[in-house]
């Protein structure tokens, strides 16, 4: 087995892939206060609901938007299963070009959507990653990642919504009935919700005047369920498409 770890700013995301085939997903909150001693056994923990003996995991590769982390979660992988973990870092081979002013500052998360994108799907594509933020990433024909737009996410405008006003409750993500809210809570679920989603129509609209063309839509990340059917364009969810290209890269490397 290989495990496939994505670091986010907000949560840890961690597949377990037997070929191109993902077993399972498990979470961890991220937190860099953590030692190396206690994500190893946490994971060791986690992973042994799923029936994962040690023995089993036969190497692992990591991306990482949180850099304090990094050799953390590496240290940790190698303490609970004897492997060197592989980093998403320049110099890996992908097999997609960056297109960008700074390949080097293009985050992990992103190129690991694009090789999924790419291999899995097709090119040209728009991949929205709706997660701590909302990433709007686009790729050429050729699967070359070519530009990313990054919105406040939606956990993000609601806690500013709880946390600025002297008023307004913290609330859940499920929608509201009607656009038009009759009480504090559905209002606030109504712009959250709705608001977002005709972020997202309208900025796939512009993306697509912007390249001369319809791209296909791949929507992935933690809050991709609870935003996309509520958007008007048609688009694919795929929740762990972080994972699987994480998983390809793994397989283009080992």
């Amino acid at each position: 087995m290989n495990l496939a770890i994505d670091i986010g700013n907000t949560s840890i995301a961690l597949g377990g892939f037997e070929g191109d085939e993902l077993k399972f997903v498990v979470r961890l909150s991220t937190d860099v206060t953590k030692t190396e001693d206690e994500y190893a056994s946490k994971i060791l923990n986690i992973l042994s609901l799923h029936g994962v003996e040690r023995k089993n995991v036969e190497g692992a590769i990591i991306s990482s938007v949180v850099p304090p982390l990094n050799t953390i979660m590496k240290s940790a992988i190698k303490l609970a299963y004897s492997v060197e973990p592989l980093m998403v870092c320049p110099g890996i081979k992908t097999g997609i070009g960056i297109l960008c002013d700074s390949p080097s500052s293009v985050g992990a998360d992103l190129i690991c959507s694009c090789v999924a994108a790419n291999m899995l799907y097709s090119a040209p594509t728009l991949i929205i990653d709706i997660g701590t933020a909302t990433k709007m990433i686009v790729t050429n024909k050729n699967g070359a990642f070519i530009g990313v737009s990054i919105i406040p996410g939606v956990m993000m405008g609601l806690k500013a919504l709880a946390n600025g006003t002297a008023q307004l409750p913290q609330v859940g993500l499920e929608a509201p009935a009607t656009v038009i809210g009759k009480n504090t809570v559905d209002c606030m679920k109504s712009g959250i919700i709705f608001g977002h989603a005709s972020m997202i129509d309208g900025m796939i609209d512009r993306i697509n005047s912007e390249v001369g063309e319809k791209l296909p839509v791949i929507v992935t990340g933690g809050y991709a369920s609870v935003i996309a059917p509520h958007c008007n364009h048609e688009m694919v969810v795929d929740e762990y498409l972080v994972l699987k290209g994480l998983n390809l890269i793994y397989l283009k490397n080992k």
